[in-house]
This record gives structure tokens, C-alpha cells and sequence, in this order.
């Protein structure tokens, strides 16, 4: 657990720097957890406890840098404070630890894998991700959990996360009009859920299916007209 031992005067999130314009290095820092997010949005689109948000700073003490991951998931929080929404996400307001922290490992090292974990680990957050594609030997994708106040990796791809109610792992797939591997939500079966544009291709190809089904059914009704009146029955005078 996250030790405060905070001074007396708290700034607000309006009040601490929202950037600390270092730029990302690698595009998939933004796609990857834009990715998971959009998926979010729609399994969870009636919840308003939530909120996954993209490279916004984790403020745990008004004197020290915020702390910036690629993406990172809060439960029992506000979905939105107001049309303005987060600036940062500040400890001591929200009072909820993030439970879900994802960082997409780039062509220039950031610790994610020391300095990080260790950050993170302290601050008690309950699974830190780690996504790496250019990992040769060893998996792309780590699942860290928080046990007895040290991160275990988790076996798997991909891992169920029962705290959430999700699975995350990767495989190929196509997102933004990119072939590659990506990163997604699972459910407790494996299966993994659909992205945004997965949904409306689906949903495009239940209606064409629907349509097709209606005209099968209004030519199979002409026909049985027709072979009723071969027989010399009026089909619009059947009682």
C-alpha cells in the first residue's frame, strides 16, 4: 500500500503540471493502449465507475514528478468529472490506486523492467503490464501481480485478471489498418473480445444475413401463392 505521508497543503489536479512535454517515441505507445481503450468503451459503455486513460500523469506526492504510464486502469472512480475531464490523475483526490498499469516498451529503454516495477510496486498497484515486440526469447507480453507486496509473473497468454473481470494478452490482428501484433481483452474463456471496427463489421453482416433470411422467406411465400392458386385455391380467401 501507498505510504502518503503527505504535507499539509494539497494541490489539485488543475493546479500540478499535466505534461511534461516528453514527447513518446514509438506511435505503438499510443495505439497500443488507444486499442484496449476503444474496446472499453464499448463493454463497459452503461458503467460510470472507470476510467483507463493514455499517457496522463499519476500524481502521489504534490512534491515529486508524476509518475507517466502508457495506459493505466482505475475501478470506483468517476468516469468524468465534468465536460473538462482529467487533467492528471491525483492520488490523495481520488483516492483509488490504480489496479491495471501498461507500459509498451519503445526503441529507447525506460526501466521498465527495474526502476518501473519497482515504482509501481510500491505504490501498490495490483497488475503492471509490460509489452515488448521486439523481445526475441522470451514472451512479448508480462503480466506482473502484486502478492504479499511483490510482483509475481503471471503464466499465460492471455491472463485472466479476476479483480477486473478481464483477460489481457496479444496476438495478430488488424487495428487502424496495421497487421501486426496487438494487445486485447479477453473473457474467461479465451476468447477474446472484438474491437470497434470488428463490431461493426459483425453487426453489418447479421443485418445482410437478416435481410437475406426475409427475402428467402417473402420467395418462399410467393411460391406457396402460386402453387395455391395452381390448384385453384385463393390464397386471400383462406379462413
Amino acid at each position: 500500500m501507498l505510504n502518503y505521508n503527505l504535507p499539509r497543503y494539497l494541490p489539485s489536479a488543475e493546479e500540478l503540471p499535466d505534461s511534461d512535454e516528453t514527447p513518446v517515441d514509438n506511435e505503438l505507445q499510443e495505439l497500443i493502449p488507444g486499442l484496449l481503450k476503444a474496446i472499453l468503451l464499448i463493454l463497459w459503455a452503461e458503467r460510470m465507475d472507470w476510467l483507463f486513460a493514455i499517457d496522463m500523469g499519476i500524481y502521489y506526492h504534490p512534491d515529486k514528478p508524476a509518475i507517466v504510464p502508457d495506459g493505466f486502469l482505475s475501478l470506483g472512480v468517476e468516469r468524468f468529472y465534468d465536460e473538462e475531464l482529467r487533467p492528471s490523475y491525483v492520488l490523495w483526490d481520488e483516492n483509488v490506486v490504480p489496479i491495471f498499469v501498461l507500459e509498451v516498451v519503445s526503441q529507447t529503454y525506460r526501466k521498465e523492467y527495474t526502476t518501473k516495477l519497482d515504482e509501481y510496486e510500491a505504490l501498490g498497484v495490483l497488475y503492471y503490464v509490460i509489452y515488448s515486440s521486439r523481445r526475441r526469447r522470451k514472451p512479448h507480453l508480462e503480466v506482473h501481480k502484486l502478492v504479499n507486496g511483490k510482483y509475481e509473473l503471471q503464466e499465460g497468454n492471455p491472463v485472466w485478471l479476476p479483480e477486473i473481470g478481464l483477460g489481457i494478452g496479444c496476438e495478430r490482428g488488424n487495428y487502424c489498418g496495421v497487421t501486426r501484433e496487438w494487445m486485447y481483452w479477453y473473457d474467461e474463456q479465451e476468447q477474446r473480445y472484438l474491437t470497434p471496427a470488428e463490431q461493426v463489421k459483425q453487426e453489418a453482416q447479421r443485418a445482410q444475413q437478416e435481410a437475406q433470411r426475409a427475402q428467402q422467406a417473402e420467395q418462399r411465400v410467393q411460391q406457396l401463392t402460386e402453387q395455391l392458386r395452381a390448384l385453384g385455391i385463393d390464397p386471400d380467401n383462406l379462413g
